[in-house]
């Protein structure tokens, strides 16, 4: 089995990914990828356009590389274009051609269940039931799309992170 370049947290807002990242990245003493969307709703808000999605996943892209490129592995990568593109889905009910396109994808997904209580805060939006439900149904249809290696992620708290370090240790 090959080692993981890059795991990619993966799943609806208010699911504990930002948390988990720098968790993950110092415990295989690793680079951790902050979500940029996040940084660019805190500054820009969350009305935003087709072009502002791809603007985000285009950087995240980018921040990922770079991390690849400067060789700590495994890359924890705080969300990909594979979850802006699931955003693209859940705003507009579609897709810019960039994202069909897009090809760099994670050697593992971690998708994180909508098991925690939500959360609000200043940039997230779809906090109600079903709209947690359809954001999750999403995101675990765009990996399955992509065919890509993926793990589901539950529990709380300890629990939470076991079950993802197990998914990373399965995973090689």
């Amino acid at each position: 089995m090959t080692r993981l370049r890059t795991i990619c947290l993966h799943g609806p807002e208010s699911t504990g990914k930002s948390s988990m990242g720098p968790r993950l990245a110092a415990q295989f003493d690793s680079a951790y990828v902050p979500e940029f969307g996040r940084t660019y709703c805190e500054q820009y808000g969350t009305d935003l356009t087709m072009a502002d999605l791809v603007t985000i996943a285009r950087t995240q892209d980018g921040r990922g590389r770079a991390a690849v490129a400067a060789g700590a592995t495994p890359v924890i990568l705080d969300t990909d274009p594979l979850m802006t593109a699931v955003w693209a889905d859940m705003m507009f009910g579609r897709r810019d051609p960039w994202f069909a396109a897009w090809n760099n994808p994670a050697d593992l997904y971690l998708l994180f269940d909508i098991d925690l209580p939500w959360q609000a805060d200043s940039v997230r939006i779809y906090g109600g039931t079903a709209e947690r439900a359809r954001f999750m149904d999403l995101s675990r249809r765009e990996l399955e799309r992509r065919g890509v290696r993926w793990a589901l992620v539950q529990g709380e708290g300890s629990r939470r992170y076991l079950k993802a370090l197990d998914a990373i240790r399965a995973a090689g």
